[in-house]
């Protein structure tokens, strides 16, 4: 069947009365967990995954993934609002789109994120159907190798995206992975760096709201009136101004590119594109001192690429059937309970689940679009909620998200820690984002490094053998260099300061 064929037969489908019913209701329900601290889409669908028992597999896989992508809409609305992610991916977007809030830009930033969303969504979207097969099939060159230098090269550039020192945000990301390497080690077994307290891992959502959360409610306490209202991003404008356009078209789709490329990469890789599409507008922008000051790049850049790689992302669960995250293993779940494989065959043996589901991507970005922007005033009137009643709500709901991932008290008493260590680091200027990546890649990385030792018998040059690899490594040792001059020159200019006083 030709490309027109099969979109004609995907929207047949995905138009049916059912189908978008519970598309909207998965949008719906995504983009409130996305917006309530700690919940997350993976909890909605877990929540929801029971229903897909009694629906047609296309209707299941449709709801499933409007909770995904739903989430990715509301997760920047917490982050942009409150300087609390919704989910860990917006983590980023609290460098750039809290301090616009805080300038009364609050609408402005909301309006260009859903725009930009909507960009990213639908060029990973028009990827998926045009060359699905054929990206995944170049996602299978990458081995232990290429994922754990991919992943070195990530953390490096985690020490760039910061306002500040290169040194601090290089310390924070060796805390993250060490953070995360607390728990059972997956090859031995055993405990490890648990002290006798618990055997469970730390929770990556107790980790982001305690240092996101908790820490921003704590120093927002300290430095307003309790029972005040932050007026100045109430009144703001809603209306972007041609320079913020002018500035946010070119992020947008880099933010995109980079996004649809991650995305079919099984782990981080959403939360890897978000962060190295900030850090790439870092680096290009000729005034990078505007970057964790209010920035519009540094908020549509990585709204783009989150929502790309959130399509992309189907790629290889639907064509080749390797899930590329938690929530992918919960849809390819919902289908096979149908008895229905996801991988190659998928697209010839029954097309109209493939393209129904893919078009109902487009439905819905599209509902997420009328459902954002109409209610963008709304949204900025959560500000409006006195202190005195908005801070205790947003803990209640952290740790009762934080609860519900895994019931129980444990992760509730690590977010109390990390809200501690959280609001240490606003003080002393460590910046979380680096933490948060570090926390989230470490485990990962050290999994690739295991199997790349295997496969070399312990020898490291196996990862300048295989130019995927090297070329990221090379990269890498390119880096360092730069990173030691920036430390250099801060610490001159430090130097220069303190004479000066």
């Amino acid at each position: 069947m030709s490309v027109l064929s099969n979109i004609a037969l995907g929207l047949s489908v995905a138009t049916s009365y059912s189908n978008l019913l519970y598309c909207f209701l998965g949008v719906m329900v995504g983009m409130l967990s996305g917006v309530i601290p700690g919940i997350g889409p993976l909890t909605a669908i877990s929540v929801l995954f029971p229903l897909t028992f009694y629906l047609p597999p296309t209707t299941a896989v449709i709801m499933l993934a409007g909770i995904w992508y739903g989430a990715g809409y509301g997760g920047r609305i917490a982050a942009i609002l409150l300087n609390i992610p919704g989910t860990p991916i917006h983590a980023v977007m609290c460098l750039d789109g809290f301090p616009l809030a805080n300038q009364g830009r609050a609408g402005v930033a909301l309006l260009l994120t859903t725009t930009a969303a909507f960009v990213g969504g639908s060029i990973g979207i028009t990827l998926l159907m045009l060359f699905g097969p054929i990206v995944a099939d170049f996602a299978l060159r990458f081995g232990a190798p290429e994922y754990f230098a991919l992943m070195l090269f990530g953390l490096i550039i985690a020490s760039t995206i910061s306002e500040g020192s290169a040194i601090k945000a290089l310390a924070m990301v060796v805390l993250g992975v060490m953070f995360g390497c607390v728990g059972i080690d997956i090859y031995t077994g055993t405990p490890r760096f648990t002290f006798g307290i618990a055997d469970n891992p730390i929770s990556l959502i107790a980790l982001a709201m305690g240092i996101y959360g908790v820490a921003q409610v704590i120093v927002s306490i300290n430095a307003m009136d309790p029972t005040g209202i932050n007026m100045m991003a109430v009144t703001g404008t809603t209306k972007p101004t041609a320079e913020d356009l002018r500035r946010s078209a070119l992020p947008t789709l880099r933010g995109a590119a980079l996004g649809a490329f991650f995305g079919i990469l099984p782990g981080a890789g959403t939360l890897i594109a978000s962060f190295l599409s900030y850090a790439t507008e870092k680096r290009l922008a000729k005034e990078p001192q505007r970057f964790g000051k209010g920035a519009v790049e540094g908020i549509v850049a990585p709204e783009s690429a989150d929502n790309a790689a959130e399509m992309t992302g189907f790629i290889p669960t639907l064509t080749l059937g390797i899930p590329s995250s938690p929530s992918m293993v919960l849809m390819a779940g919902a289908l096979i309970i149908q008895g229905i494989t996801p991988g190659p065959a998928l697209m010839n043996q029954h097309p109209d689940i493939f393209w129904g589901v893919v078009m109902s991507f487009w439905i819905g970005n599209v509902i997420l679009v009328i459902l954002n922007v109409p209610f963008i005033g709304i949204w900025i009137r959560i500000l409006m909620i006195p202190y005195r009643f908005l801070y205790p709500t947003v803990l209640v709901f952290i740790c009762i998200g934080t609860y519900i991932t895994n019931y129980t008290s444990f992760d509730v008493w690590t977010v109390v820690f990390f809200g501690v260590l959280g609001y240490l680091m606003m003080v002393f200027r460590f910046p979380a984002a680096p933490a948060l990546l570090g926390f989230v890649l470490g485990p990962e990385m050290e999994d690739f490094f295991r199997r790349t030792m295997l496969l070399g018998n312990g020898d490291v040059l196996i990862f300048f053998q295989r130019p995927i690899s090297c070329f990221f490594m090379v990269l890498v040792f390119a880096m360092v260099p730069l990173i030691i001059w920036s430390v250099v020159r801060e610490s001159r200019q430090a130097a220069v300061r303190h004479a000066l006083h």
